[in-house]
């Protein structure tokens, strides 16, 4: 008769239901290894609210030199586990690139795969500062592209140089940062980082980064907290990933 004094407290959902930055097209980066695994994934990320999901595949040099033609398979063995358990979420993609000599092939080429709206997502190296950037952020919106800079949260070299992210977002480079930064998965300075980043009004979208289960273990741990609901009430309003559900 008191079993509701010991019901499981329910996580909140997310403030976004479109994710647009996750690695669950299955075997092509260090992400999601198959099909199966990749189905769980997206199945936890409705549990969040997601209704929408845009994958974000790994294009880097050397490593994930992913193109259309690799994603789209890859891709379709997804879509098809989900339509086997009668998923009918809908699952796109475009892709996570790293601005390096192979992403700038890709681009002269003409075979960018962009976000709805043109949107493209943009990552630095985890080194340094990529020595065109802003050269780089310049001529992608003479392209007509509008540049979307992934998880700047995570890039040490710009914390003790923070105007740098001023800077940027002053530049047109729009700002994604993660939820795994939020809960702390990374550490004390990502989230950090990521909170000073909102209260700047420089945050534009945000992204699970959804690699794996530990990745969604962290999430939904997230949800259960506090800290949630805080940054759910700066974000919702301000993010900008569920106007791209209706390009």
């Amino acid at each position: 008769m008191f079993d509701f004094l010991f019901k499981k407290k329910e996580p909140r959902k997310l403030w976004f239901n479109t994710d647009i930055h996750c690695h669950i097209v299955p075997g092509i980066d260090d992400g999601s290894p198959d099909a199966a695994t990749s189905a769980d994934l997206v199945e936890r990320m409705q549990s969040w609210g997601i209704e929408r999901i845009i994958a974000s595949p790994h294009v880097t040099q050397d490593t994930f030199e992913n193109t259309p033609q690799t994603i789209a398979p890859a891709l379709e063995k997804l879509r098809q586990e989900l339509a086997r358990r009668g998923n009918n979420i809908k699952v796109t993609n475009s892709a996570e690139y790293r601005i390096d000599e192979f992403f700038a092939g890709q681009l002269n080429e003409g075979v960018i795969m962009p976000y709805p709206g043109n949107y493209i997502l943009i990552e630095n190296s985890f080194m340094q500062e990529p020595w065109n950037l802003d050269q780089l952020i310049f001529d992608l919106q003479v392209k007509g592209y509008r540049p979307v800079m992934a998880h700047p949260e995570r890039f040490s070299y710009y914390y003790e140089k923070r105007n740098r992210y001023k800077a940027l977002h002053d530049a047109g480079a729009l700002f994604q940062i993660n939820v795994l930064s939020l809960s702390g998965y990374y550490g004390k300075a990502e989230k950090q980082v990521a909170e000073w980043l909102i209260d700047n009004n420089l945050v534009d979208f945000n992204g699970t980064d959804l690699h794996n289960r530990r990745h969604a273990d962290s999430i939904e741990a997230y949800l259960m907290s506090k800290d949630a609901a805080r940054h759910a009430d700066k974000l919702a309003a301000r993010v900008l990933n569920n106007s791209l559900s209706n390009l």
